[in-house]
């Protein structure tokens, strides 16, 4: 007669634990972009929303006699531009660049890089040797997020409680008007009364500023429908992970089928950072 069968306890493989130890260790010059788009300081905003939008990225580099010197980012242009009820094709890009730039080096470890972004507040661009090799931006950052300890805290204690929603029929260029007035990167699009959608300053850049259609368009039109949520309580990991397979920067989170927070990229790299 044999006896109880003994729980079988199974220990990660040395595989697992080595790339869990990698994905610690991994350095900024191993994620960086490599392909970094420039302009200038004299060139129209209208001209650098639209080379952003083209290319879907955030941010620009501004260069002058050759060198970097500052950086231009789409929330520049919906803080600084359209809040402020400046013209695009008038307002130059070197009237609401930020500087200096905010170096870093290849070799720096992605959470150093992390801290650094969150303690000097903006993105950051790689130098080596002296010369500009890449840029690293939240996104990059939540991409190679590691499996440990410090990924392990919940999403809650870093969500954003107070969620802007706007209603289906309100003008991009209301919502535009309210983003760039609160700062914040995006709206909750509600369609009767209920939260449906989601409409993003890279909405703004790509469906309309390059576009050159009117922003008195409903922003019901112009929303990411179905909004796609995350449940409140999951780790910073898991949030990293589902925004890198879904390609969001921001994450709707749902508890007991009420919509009560949103957790953005810059979020996860602050909760990475401590």
């Amino acid at each position: 007669m044999t006896g109880p069968e003994k729980p079988v306890i199974e220990f990660p493989s040395v595989l697992d634990s080595a790339y869990k130890d990698y994905k610690r260790h991994v350095k900024v010059g191993d994620i960086m972009s490599r392909e970094v788009f420039t302009t200038t300081a004299e060139t129209p905003m209208a001209k650098a929303a639209k080379i952003m939008g083209e290319r879907h990225i955030g941010s620009l580099v501004v260069m002058k006699f050759g060198t970097p010197v500052a950086i231009v980012t789409e929330r520049d242009l919906l803080s600084k531009v359209l809040a402020g009820g400046l013209d695009l094709e008038t307002t130059l890009v070197g009237q609401v660049m930020s500087f200096p730039l905010i170096k870093i080096c290849p070799t720096l470890e992605i959470r150093e890089a992390a801290r650094t972004m969150i303690h000097k507040k903006g993105r950051l661009v790689v130098f080596g040797c002296g010369e500009l090799v890449g840029i690293i931006t939240a996104s990059d950052l939540i991409r190679e997020m590691p499996d440990a300890p410090e990924t392990s805290l919940g999403v809650d204690e870093f969500m954003t409680g107070d969620i802007v929603s706007v209603s289906e029929d309100e003008t991009i260029a209301g919502v535009a008007g309210i983003m760039g007035e609160k700062r914040i990167g995006s709206v909750i699009v509600n369609r009767e009364g209920k939260p449906s959608g989601i409409f993003t300053e890279r909405d703004l850049l790509s469906k309309f500023l390059i576009q050159g259609k009117t922003l008195d368009t409903p922003v019901g039109t112009a929303s990411s429908f179905p909004i796609k949520t995350a449940p409140a309580g999951i780790s910073i990991h898991e949030a990293a992970k589902v925004m890198a397979e879904q390609h969001v920067r921001r994450l709707p989170l749902m508890k007991k089928k009420q919509l009560i927070g949103i957790i953005t990229a810059r979020d996860l790299v602050e909760a990475y950072a401590r």
